[in-house]
């Protein structure tokens, strides 16, 4: 039987990365994102790449709590993964003080809390099973605060603390736990900047350092991957 793997906002940069990686040996893929015709698209990428792997997806807004949990219940229905990489976010640029009000709560919503409920949704199997590896992206914005980072960075430096306590929480029950930080990478969150690509950390690189934490043995875990620029911080 395949292996599976849940990546949340699967459609772009580091998330489908990630898909393509573990698609490459095998794994099973399911995934969400709120523009259907992009995962129409993917869907027919992975098809073409990899027609051994199943690729199911639904359009899904994981800033609403019940898209959340329909999108879990339209994976249980098929499997528990083996992997669940929670990668869902958006990035609105802007000061704590100046912000436009309701862009803390839509942040939170979409960064952390979809983490959260579906994360929630998938431990108790996890630990019936007594195996299972999940990731959050976080950023580089989680660990450093920076002017204009706003409501972003508190999510993510809120995420870090998330995954740390579901660390220490699934420990002893055989589940791994990675938080995986990584600093600007060539993404479409980062379109329109006037910065060469070579600035830029690839998403690749990103997936192929989650991929690197997940293939070592059930006696060890990556408990964190801070990745940057070689140049430093963008």
């Amino acid at each position: 039987m395949a292996k599976s793997i849940l990546v949340t906002g699967g459609t772009k940069g580091i998330g489908k990365a990630i898909i393509h990686r573990f698609a490459r040996e095998g794994f099973d893929v399911f995934s969400c994102s709120r523009n259907g015709s992009e995962l129409n698209s993917l869907q027919q990428e992975m098809a073409d790449l990899y027609p051994e792997v199943q690729v199911q997806v639904m359009q899904a807004d994981l800033s609403q709590k019940l898209e959340v949990k329909a999108f879990a219940a339209f994976v249980k229905k098929n499997t528990i993964p083996d992997v669940l990489i929670n990668n869902t976010g958006i990035f609105i640029p802007g000061s704590l003080h100046e912000e436009p009000e309701g862009n803390f709560e839509k942040t939170m919503h979409t960064n952390l809390f979809s983490a959260y409920y579906l994360t929630r949704a998938f431990t108790d199997a996890f630990i019936d099973r007594k195996s299972g590896h999940i990731f959050s992206i976080g950023s580089i914005a989680g660990l450093t605060a920076y002017a204009n980072g706003g409501s972003y960075a508190v999510s993510k430096w809120a995420m870090l603390g998330f995954t740390k306590c579901l660390r220490q929480e699934l420990m002893p029950h055989g589940i791994r736990v990675t938080s995986v930080l990584p600093g600007a990478t060539y993404t479409a969150s980062w379109e329109g900047v006037d910065l060469p690509e070579d600035r830029f950390m690839k998403a690749t690189d990103v997936a192929e350092s989650v991929w690197a934490a997940y293939n070592l043995s059930p006696r060890s875990v990556v408990e964190e991957i801070v990745i940057r620029p070689q140049l430093g911080d963008i």
